[in-house]
């Protein structure tokens, strides 16, 4: 059984959609990001057993418009892309396509130059190859149309010996298995994913928005950087390791702002509100879709949605399993992976132990958790400081897990 929601968030926004017997604290929980923690436009879909359970929306999608986010809005959801990423790589696995103790250079000779040719498939998808930037300055143009950033990534010398650590590699972590995967099955990331992921599954999610949809994605309202908007939302010690990684010159700005051609964080000025952005491929950070497709998508790697699953049971297993864990070279603090998505952990508060999944950038999280049948989308166009989830998506979980 379900019940239609529909709740004034003031100033004439709502918050409306369904939400299952059961359910209910989740949709308060929802509310209260808009009553009590600031946000603008957001989406929320949890499944269950391959049903969906929570589908919820609210705020506008453009305020000085009185727009309201609603079922057919779409979000740019940054590197919560990379579980779509990851996904696609981890399917290549299952059919026998893509072995990944194997040298990348089986699949991309060029790769090997620079003391990279012995760096096997599966460190690209455990951030262990060492490649989180370039050290060639490309301009947006040349990020976007792909070949000058593989062939810079193919030249590139590691910036620590590969396999030895990880770091997160931010963008280039969608070049890296994008170029695998198009060398593999000669499609790019985005029509493989169209093809095998999104179509079977009816999703609106996109690696490469088509001109037609771009109406309808919600521009991203940016954060503010430190420390005007921090101290309120972050503890002194997290503002100091942001602090670090944002110094002149330091290897985190350098991979989130692919060595400053993408603004760090997608910054005031930053490109990731163009459709030139949205139409290109950046398998790492700029998918768009909503919560409902994050939701389904994960709840078919997981188990059958209508008809459709997407991992197997022995693939399944390992896509979760913990690869790496430990000190980021990158990100600083601890951060761990499975293949190519994040597990849960204090970095990234997921439903419990067992649980994958990935956030983005200010905000936006996709995640499910095998032992509990649970699959969890949300995505906003207010983006908050940070490259994990924040207090609204912490309190969605806790609130979905009361329900459990």
């Amino acid at each position: 059984m379900t019940t239609q929601v529909s709740v004034d968030v003031g100033e004439g926004a709502l918050v409306e959609g369904e939400v299952g017997e059961g359910f209910e604290a989740v949709s308060e929980a929802f509310v209260r990001n808009f009553t009590e923690l600031g946000d603008l436009g957001a989406s929320l879909a949890v499944y269950r057993h391959g049903r969906p359970v929570v589908d919820l929306r609210g705020g506008w999608a453009r305020r000085s418009t009185a727009a309201p986010y609603g079922p057919d809005t779409l979000q740019l959801v940054f590197s919560t892309t990379k579980g779509a990423t990851a996904l696609c790589a981890n399917l290549l696995v299952q059919r026998g396509l893509l072995d990944l103790d194997a040298p990348v250079t089986d699949y991309w000779p060029e790769f090997g130059a620079a003391g990279k040719q012995d760096v096997p498939v599966r460190w690209l998808l455990t951030h262990q190859v060492g490649l989180p930037t370039v050290d060639a300055e490309l301009t947006v143009e040349e990020v976007l149309a792909w070949d000058p950033l593989i062939e810079a990534l193919a030249a590139q010398a590691p910036f620590w010996e590969p396999g030895t650590a990880h770091g997160y590699h931010a963008i280039t972590f969608g070049y890296l298995v994008g170029e695998v995967v198009r060398r593999v099955t000669g499609l790019s990331l985005g029509t493989f994913f169209a093809r095998e992921v999104a179509g079977p599954l009816g999703l609106d999610f996109w690696i490469g928005l088509p001109a037609d949809e771009e109406p309808r994605v919600a521009p991203l309202r940016m954060a503010r950087g430190l420390p005007a908007e921090a101290p309120a939302q972050l503890d002194a010690k997290t503002i100091e390791v942001y602090a670090a990684m944002l110094q002149p010159g330091a290897l985190a700005l350098r991979a989130l702002s692919l060595n400053g051609a993408l603004g760090a964080f997608g910054g005031a000025g930053g490109p990731f509100n163009s459709p030139e952005l949205h139409a290109a491929e950046v398998p790492a950070a700029n998918g768009i879709t909503n919560a409902p497709s994050l939701a389904r998508m994960y709840a078919a790697m997981i188990g059958e949605v209508d008809g459709v699953r997407l991992l197997d049971p022995d693939q399944l297993e390992a896509a979760r399993t913990l690869a790496v864990a430990g000190p980021d070279r990158v990100l600083i603090v601890d951060s761990s992976f499975g293949l190519g998505f994040m597990t849960h952990s204090d970095y990234q508060l997921l439903l419990g132990p067992g649980s994958f999944g990935h956030p983005g950038a200010g905000g936006s999280l996709g995640f499910a958790d095998p032992d509990s049948g649970i699959a969890f989308g949300y995505v906003m166009n207010q983006m908050r400081f940070g490259l994990s989830g924040d207090k609204r998506t912490t309190h969605l979980i806790a609130a979905l897990r009361s329900c459990l």
